[in-house]
């Protein structure tokens, strides 16, 4: 049986280079989720790219640690943390190995599974809602610490995998600062998305957490 272009799975080496390459192109993607709860596929419709060492915006900027060390590679791989002590976010390694970058999912339509998405994600008002937002996306895929470092192309059916899927024109694909992202890494246009799609989250600028003083009498 002949695989439609859309079905075939992409390669490692589409992974393996620059974050700002990898990035946009995978706006359009198939994200496969597989599960003993069922099987999932969402079509990539917002991302960021995070360049590493040089990027004052990523978990590696300070260089490796127990917590980013899947982002060194090699590519192709996954990277999951925890983030405000209650939600995972998911990215996808990319770049020469040895040299850190990802790229965090944010948002997507989902194509398959709908209806258990929405089991994980009761909370959501309409379908476009079940995966906008990289914690949204995260829990409607079931995504925790356990697919931390997970490989795409560990066998015939990985936990997780990106099929080629449909990209979108590139007059439609955007790009901006960052969603949340402080500081030195504030500025820079990495995030991009499809522009007019509804499962796009809104953009938010970083605000700063603080925490409440003590009153004394």
């Amino acid at each position: 049986m002949t695989t439609s272009p859309d079905r075939a799975p992409l390669t490692r080496d589409f992974f393996d280079r620059c974050v700002l390459e990898v990035a946009p192109d995978l706006l359009g993607r198939t994200l496969v989720r597989h599960s003993a709860g069922g099987t999932i596929e969402l079509r990539l419709t917002e991302v960021e790219a995070y360049a590493g060492e040089v990027d004052p915006g990523s978990h590696a900027y300070r260089g490796r640690t127990p917590r980013n060390s899947v982002m060194f590679g090699p590519p192709g791989h996954t990277y999951v943390y925890f983030t405000y002590g209650m939600w995972h976010c998911l990215n996808l390694v990319c770049g020469p190995e040895g040299r850190a970058s990802g790229v965090l999912l944010r948002a997507g339509a989902i194509d398959v599974g709908v209806g258990l998405a929405r089991e994980r994600r009761v909370s959501a008002r309409s379908d476009d809602e079940l995966a906008k937002g990289p914690a949204r996306l995260a829990t409607a895929l079931d995504i925790d610490r356990e697919l931390n470092g997970s490989d795409l192309f560990d066998g015939p059916a990985p936990a997780l995998s990106v099929l080629h899927g449909t990209p979108p024109p590139h007059d439609l694909v955007r790009s901006g600062p960052r969603t949340g992202v402080g500081g030195d890494g504030a500025h820079q246009p990495w995030r991009f998305w499809i522009d007019g799609d509804p499962t796009v989250s809104p953009y938010r600028a970083h605000a700063p957490r603080h925490r409440a003083s003590r009153r004394t009498t």
